[in-house]
């Protein structure tokens, strides 16, 4: 039996079926979870120091290094980053036209 490849999407979520508005909404919350997670590792922070400078509980930075992306809004994201020092910057492209 010959495997079929397609290309990607270049959204993991769009390409295991999620609805293009829910997909773009999860990778943003995945690539801000990622972001964070970076950082968590680059000041070598534990998860109870963490949570500490988040103004989070541990059990709730668990679930961000386990991307537990469903418990997490972008408001919230963005929040933790200022509070780690870090900017966030929203670039938006037309994807294709809407009649």
């Amino acid at each position: 039996m010959a495997i079929r490849i397609r290309r990607g999407s270049g959204n993991v979520f769009t390409d295991v079926g999620f609805p293009p508005a829910e997909a773009a909404h999860l990778l943003i919350r995945t690539d801000l979870m990622l972001q964070i997670e970076r950082v968590l590792k680059a000041q070598r922070l534990t998860q109870a120091k963490a949570a500490k400078v988040l103004g989070v509980t541990q059990p709730r930075v668990s679930d961000l290094v386990r991307g537990r992306v469903d418990l997490f809004s972008i408001d919230t994201l963005v929040e933790m980053l200022a509070r780690l020092g870090v900017s966030v910057t929203l670039r938006t492209k037309r994807s294709h036209r809407v009649a």
